[in-house]
């Protein structure tokens, strides 16, 4: 049997190599090389200022009963799963009504959804916890102002878990508002027009054009949006610092807390691990469910 022959020029072959090799070694160097090694440590007893040790599964069956890892697991999870559903609802809702050239400053409006996604989540926890804060919150300040008793929106561990799902779907939504609105707009115009003229409802042409060509689209912001979920940090701990009590303590929180407090790094690395196998089969079982790309053309 002959070997193919391949006849690229530099153009076709080294070229694009050489401008993927600086993410290539930045990607190594930064995500690869740390995940091998916190895979390493989670196989021993370390820290900053102790010997590192071999240990075995020592640090996960320690974990298996580790009463705190597993509530911070589980507001993890009921964050992830609301904050995704509402991420998803709310970003395709302002793409339809921004997608649409109906509105009057329609480019505007976009800017004004997507500023919150370039600001720093510290700034924003803030922020908001000045806004929605017990004593000095504005919102409180309204309320009292009206004759009404002030709400615990940081304090009581519902309303603070509901809090924090409401402030991170504002400030992401305008992130994903653009994936969709890049999707949108790459659906021929001729679908539409065609189910018009077939008496098709604005329903029935969203549920049956729209979603359906939007499925690529759908899927890369759930698997996005599910990833930076369970990675929730910065706005958590500027907000509630994850309380009330554990309310709204979430799995990193936790991970540096031990690792850098307790000086734990081997146990904080097993749950790290834990936490990236959960977000591994979590973005498995969206492929799975959603199903193959569709051919549209």
């Amino acid at each position: 049997m002959k070997k193919a022959k391949f006849n690229g020029n530099f153009n076709q072959t080294l070229a694009p190599m050489l401008f993927l090799l600086p993410n290539l070694v930045i990607f190594l160097v930064f995500i690869i090389y740390p995940a091998l090694q916190g895979l390493r440590l989670s196989f021993t007893h370390s820290g900053v200022f102790s010997e590192t040790k071999f240990v075995g599964l020592a640090n996960f069956k320690e974990l298996a009963h580790d009463g705190v890892y597993w509530i911070t697991f589980g507001n993890t999870l009921v964050f992830s799963i609301f904050t995704v559903i509402f991420l998803m609802i709310t970003s395709l809702a302002l793409a339809l009504l921004l997608s649409r050239n109906v509105l009057k400053g329609e480019k505007g409006l976009r800017a004004v959804f997507y500023i919150p996604a370039l600001i720093s989540m510290i700034a924003v926890g803030i922020s908001w916890r000045f806004i929605l804060g017990d004593e000095m919150g504005l919102v409180n300040y309204l309320i009292k102002a009206a004759g009404n008793a002030p709400v615990p929106w940081l304090t009581d561990g519902r309303l603070a878990m509901a809090s924090v799902i409401f402030v991170t779907v504002w400030a992401q939504s305008g992130y994903y508002m653009v994936m969709y609105i890049a999707g949108l707009q790459a659906i021929p115009r001729e679908l539409y027009e065609a189910a018009e003229i077939d008496g098709a409802k604005k329903w029935q042409a969203f549920s049956k054009i729209t979603l359906p060509m939007l499925r690529s689209t759908l899927l890369v912001v759930m698997v996005l949006a599910t990833i930076q979920s369970f990675k929730a940090y910065e706005l958590i701990v500027t907000m509630t610092k994850g309380g009330p009590g554990y309310a709204t303590k979430f799995v990193v929180q936790q991970v540096y807390e031990v690792a850098f407090i307790e000086d734990r790094l081997g146990y904080a690395s097993s749950m790290s691990i834990i936490l990236m196998v959960v977000i591994g089969l979590f973005t498995l079982v969206q492929f799975k469910l959603t199903g193959k790309e569709q051919d549209y053309e």
